[in-house]
């Protein structure tokens, strides 16, 4: 254990390790707080749709040969997210449809143009890094630190401003509009800032992994808690602790960063399903 501790507090030392703690612990925050209400309004797939999404975009500025690639991918990520959003009202589409039908178009042109027009050598590791997440952590800079930590205040400072629009809007929206809640632009405010976190933590675990720290803190904390406000912070703790130990591990491990923070969310919701099945048993 004093080895491993050693270990950590060497590897602490290192300006990359901090940036990748720091971004990975506020990415998780911001995600989980939306995660719930995405669950709870049966959209919580729309994290997997903008990530595909996001990766589309990127493939695009890369052909572009853009330096400063994320002011596309952020945009057309927020235009797809209120696509999505109205798509999914659309009683002839319904949302994961729509969800589905934007993914994969996406995802398969940003795999068509990465081959066609990317002039590296490695195509299928640039494909694959973007996707699963980088093996190495190295790739936070300053800039996405300090974009990542204004973007979290952001969007912590909306969530507990808006929270009981948000809470209204996620139960009953038919009560929120009867009582003058402005449904509508509070659901196209969830929209865009979901779609800004994904674009942040596509350089921590990659496009296919980001659903999973939408979907999994939700889930694992509904299994142990029943109030909105309950779930919500329980959710918001189980991330922060599960994406610390995950980039913490992958760390002494050597492994992706996404993937292991993903195995360490999977864990948890074991763990929460057994402690909620033992609830439920013990009050029968």
């Amino acid at each position: 254990m004093k080895h491993v501790i050693d270990q950590l507090s060497a590897y602490w030392q290192y300006p990359f390790v901090q940036h990748a703690v720091v971004v990975g612990v506020l990415i998780a925050l911001c995600s989980s707080l939306l995660g719930v209400t995405l669950v709870l309004k049966r959209f919580s797939y729309i994290g997997d749709g903008l990530s595909h999404v996001a990766f589309g975009a990127m493939s695009v500025a890369i052909v572009m040969k853009l330096t400063n690639r994320m002011p596309l991918i952020l945009t057309v990520t927020v235009i797809s997210a209120v696509l999505l959003l109205r798509t999914g009202q659309n009683a002839r589409i319904k949302g994961d449809a729509a969800i589905a039908m934007i993914s994969v178009g996406a995802l398969a042109m940003g795999y068509l143009l990465m081959n066609v027009f990317s002039a590296s050598a490695n195509v299928s590791g640039d494909v694959c890094s973007t996707l699963f997440g980088s093996t190495s952590i190295l790739t936070l800079t300053q800039e996405d630190v300090v974009l990542c930590v204004v973007m979290s205040v952001i969007v912590v400072a909306l969530y507990v401003f808006c929270y009981n629009r948000i809470f209204a809007v996620t139960f009953d929206e038919n009560f929120a509009r009867a009582v003058g809640t402005r449904v509508d632009f509070y659901n196209f405010l969830i929209a865009v800032v979901i779609a800004c976190v994904i674009v942040l933590a596509m350089n921590l675990v990659g496009s296919l992994l980001i659903s999973a720290l939408v979907i999994f803190p939700a889930l694992s904390a509904m299994r142990m808690f029943k109030s909105f406000r309950s779930v919500t912070i329980c959710a918001a703790l189980l991330s922060v602790i599960c994406s610390l130990l995950g980039i913490l591990a992958s760390i002494l491990a050597g492994t992706p960063v996404g993937s292991t923070i993903v195995l360490v969310q999977m864990a948890a919701f074991g763990i929460s399903y057994l402690a909620g099945a033992l609830r439920t048993g013990v009050r029968r």
